[in-house]
């Protein structure tokens, strides 16, 4: 009996459409994440990108769960003695790009290297309801309702 290993010709991606508006941010990123590796197929081999192209709407109306708005921190430092900075989750949903909160909770779940940045890149994440993947024809995945405990009102 043989290990099967996925060859770049086997491999079939779909495009898929989630929904996040009311739904929780943690929820939502690790099944994204899994979509993006392509952890869901039976043809999953983890040295290859095999994973799905994900399209994310509504990223602004994304549900923080406890205190996290407020408490929850990304730092970055200016490169300069004492540069350190901060900013807390609600201020990036309040900002000019609320998006940066779902990618980079789905790029921190994901394999570190080339090969993450790879799988990172197939996935679009707009603010808005409008996005301009509509050629693609993506399949809309209602994950609100998969569970009771994946969106809060």
């Amino acid at each position: 009996m043989k290990t099967y290993s996925a060859k770049p010709q086997d491999i079939e991606k779909k495009w898929i459409l989630l929904d996040a508006e009311d739904v929780v941010l943690g929820r939502l990123s690790s099944f994204i994440a899994m979509r993006l590796r392509g952890k869901h197929k039976p043809m999953f081999t983890p040295h290859m990108d095999c994973g799905d192209n994900v399209i994310v709407i509504n990223a602004d109306k994304v549900r923080l769960t406890g205190n996290k708005k407020t408490q929850d921190k990304f730092y970055w430092h200016t490169g300069y003695p004492g540069g350190i900075k901060s900013r807390t989750k609600g201020q990036i949903l309040d900002g000019k790009h609320p998006e940066r909160v779902v990618e980079k909770a789905v790029e921190r779940m994901l394999p570190k290297g080339t090969l993450g940045n790879q799988i990172f890149k197939n996935m679009r994440v707009y603010a808005g309801a409008e996005h301009p993947h509509e050629a693609q024809q993506p399949e809309v995945i209602d994950f609100a309702s998969m569970n009771d405990k994946n969106k809060r009102a």
